[in-house]
């Protein structure tokens, strides 16, 4: 979906509603109660969106930053998957929801064997339009995430409980289980001004 005006008053009333909730929320391994709902009811809407924010990379999947929280408490990401593209195995360190917007993605959980090394958890989750899928350190957050698609892009809508692109975290050998330490970092230095009320106050 191409939009020229998106409708940003979602994006701001989901960064509201995210705050309040973590307002005395102080553990980033489990999330507040509520806030896989709110990223539900973001996801179940596809006009929100900017277009900067939804542009793949040829080579690259792309993570533009929506929103981090002033005290980088949690933070909402558009990950935009070219046709094919693939991340490699990682985990998080936070907890984290992923809400998906358009295509479809699939997601290969990985559990971790005595010798270390890592073995697939089960089949690949797919995740459709309106589907959100929890990430908890707790319960095993080390996983793959694929484009399920080879000939369209897709995008998911990603909340971790922290600012994801300055998270110390790992990629993994999937033989050896051995990890690497990385930092994302995001694809873009802008990111949406949800704050900008004239247009709607125009007469």
């Amino acid at each position: 979906m191409t939009m020229n005006t998106p409708n940003l008053n979602r994006l701001s009333d989901f960064i509201q509603a995210a705050t309040r909730l973590m307002d005395g929320h102080d553990d980033n391994q489990q999330p507040p109660a509520g806030m896989k709902s709110l990223l539900a009811d973001l996801v179940a809407q596809d006009d929100w969106l900017p277009e900067f924010c939804t542009v793949p990379h040829p080579t690259f999947y792309q993570q533009f930053l929506l929103h981090c929280d002033p005290l980088e408490r949690f933070s909402l990401v558009s990950f935009v998957w070219g046709p094919g593209q693939q991340t490699p195995v990682h985990d998080h360190m936070v907890w984290g929801y992923i809400g998906m917007l358009r295509g479809a993605e699939l997601s290969q959980r990985y559990r971790t064997n005595p010798d270390g090394s890592l073995t697939a958890d089960g089949e690949p989750d797919r995740l459709e339009p309106g589907m959100v899928d929890a990430l908890l350190p707790a319960e095993g957050d080390i996983h793959q995430v694929f484009n399920a698609y080879d000939d369209k892009p897709s995008i998911s809508i990603h909340l971790y409980g922290g600012n994801i692109g300055a998270v110390s975290r790992h990629v993994f050998d999937l033989a050896s289980g051995q990890p690497k330490t990385f930092i994302s970092g995001y694809s873009s230095d802008l990111i949406p001004n949800v704050w900008d009320r004239s247009a709607s106050r125009k007469t």
